[in-house]
């Protein structure tokens, strides 16, 4: 178990992921992004959409899978090679669509030469299938993690969360996305089949002959570390293709939309504008339909949209784009339309009864601030770095708790096992794009955010952390024990 903490995370995690088909970046620029040897032309390349998963025999009401974590070579940048891990080989991994109620066993075998543990993000999850960071899968060993998935249905995502090593794995391709459907969801009117797309945003950088760079320089006594913020790319890949481009007929499309970055931040919008309707947060339906000119959307997060593409002229070319950003960081991804429409799906006014909490039993406040150590920035919880051995909350099952998270940063703050409503910002109204049920939340520089959290499911021990990774790496992790 590795304990050490700060950039040390950053600099062994390059030397124990060895260095074949990955770049270890020695000279960093002053501003932490990493910058490409050569950027591929935006919007050449035709969005993939990952195979689906398919369960190698099923019993009962039981859904049976096997994935293999391995190296591959794949092409990323067009014209190059790119070394992976990945589940299966792929970059992002298999596309998962479980059934609500349906129990889901997958089967991991590592095939890597560095131990992994894997997080069904947003799920439901008995604690020895939750991937703590340190129940690991150790290399050329297996592991069955349990999904009982007794849970509304949501757009999740899976990845590994290894302790101190989860932003290079990840990094490097362990990630993908899980749609969990029910019944609810199926009998609306909302875009289907292949007109509900998934989204995984994330940045990669990448050298000349197409190999990821990820850093790996530990700065002297009182440098700052210029990777401490978190890692930045500067080609946007949305499901493992650079600045990718989709042919839409005139009608609506349902984007399911995750922020898998390390780091980054995204405000996306449509260019030359348009809505982007919310229909769900990061676990399950809204109540009711949010418009949205722009959408905040912060690593981990997912946002599921309609976007009405019948707006738009035929032949008009709509582009994605991060308004946080110019240039090519900028530009996330285009659309172009191309035939008259075909679908007749609709948005209704009434999306689901979303019940909302109350009753809090307890307060609890945690605060993600910059701490220092061993001469190096590092990032804690209430003063602390993580400590396997020490649990900071004892919710009770069944209970709901007021939890305000404090930061001196950008955090997304992520919950493992439980769902939480957002219902205030430094004491005021939470943003539009707070609304319906949440596992991650972004907490702005000196701002307070409070939730109220049901803690349902499984006793045990979960976690609370932020989901910029090399944050996460660097200490900013505490658990809590369901009980």
């Amino acid at each position: 178990m590795t304990t050490r903490r700060g950039f040390l995370g950053l600099v062994a995690g390059a030397a124990v992921l060895g260095t074949a088909g990955f770049v270890v970046l020695d000279r960093p620029s002053a501003s932490g992004l990493l910058r490409s040897a050569r950027l591929p032309k935006p919007f050449a390349v035709p969005l993939p959409v990952a195979a689906a998963a398919r369960p190698v025999r099923t019993s009962g009401d039981t859904d049976y899978y096997e994935l293999t974590q391995r190296a591959a070579d794949v092409e990323i940048i067009p014209g190059t090679r790119t070394q992976i891990w990945g589940y299966d080989g792929m970059f992002p991994g298999p596309l998962f669509r479980f059934r609500s109620g349906r129990q889901a066993v997958v089967r991991i075998r590592n095939g890597l030469e560095v131990p992994t543990s894997t997080h069904l993000h947003g799920g439901v999850t008995p604690p020895d299938s939750d991937g703590y960071p340190t129940d690991l899968v150790r290399p050329n060993a297996t592991k069955d993690y349990t999904y009982p998935l007794r849970q509304r249905a949501a757009t999740l995502w899976y990845h590994d969360h290894r302790m101190d090593y989860s932003a290079p794995q990840v990094w490097r391709g362990l990630m993908g996305m899980a749609i969990v459907a029910d019944d609810e969801d199926d009998n609306l009117p909302l875009p289907k089949d292949d007109h509900d797309i998934p989204l995984i945003i994330c940045d990669r950088a990448f050298a000349d002959d197409g190999s990821f760079i990820y850093p790996a320089l530990r700065p002297g006594p009182g440098v700052e570390a210029p990777f401490g913020n978190g890692v930045l790319g500067d080609v946007i890949l949305v499901n493992g293709a650079p600045w990718p481009v989709l042919e839409v007929d005139a009608s609506k499309y349902r984007f399911r939309i995750l922020n898998a970055s390390n780091a980054r931040q995204y405000r996306l919008k449509l260019d030359p504008g348009g809505d982007l309707v919310q229909v769900g947060s990061d676990v399950g339906l809204l109540a009711a339909p949010v418009r949205h000119t722009e959408i905040p959307v912060s690593p981990a997060e997912r946002f599921d949209v309609v976007v009405d593409f019948a707006a738009y002229p035929v032949g008009t070319e709509v582009t994605l784009v991060n308004t946080l950003e110019s240039g090519d960081t900028g530009r996330v991804m285009r659309f172009k339309v191309v035939r008259p429409g075909r679908s007749a799906a609709t948005v209704p006014d009434r999306l689901s009864a979303v019940d909302k909490l109350g009753g809090p039993v307890a307060t609890r406040t945690f605060d993600f601030r910059a701490g220092s150590g061993d001469g190096m920035r590092m990032w804690t919880v209430n003063g602390e770095m993580f400590d396997p051995d020490k649990t900071m909350a004892r919710p009770g099952l069944g209970t709901v708790e007021r939890w305000r998270f404090a930061s001196d940063f950008h955090h997304p703050v992520h919950l493992h096992l439980a769902h939480f409503q957002v219902v205030a910002r430094d004491n005021q109204r939470p943003m539009a794009s707070d609304a319906g049920w949440k596992d991650t939340v972004e907490v702005r520089p000196y701002e307070v955010v409070e939730v109220l959290a049901r803690f349902d499911g499984y006793r045990g021990r979960y976690m609370l952390h932020c989901h910029n990774l090399e944050h996460e790496d660097m200490g900013m992790m505490v658990n809590f024990d369901v009980g």
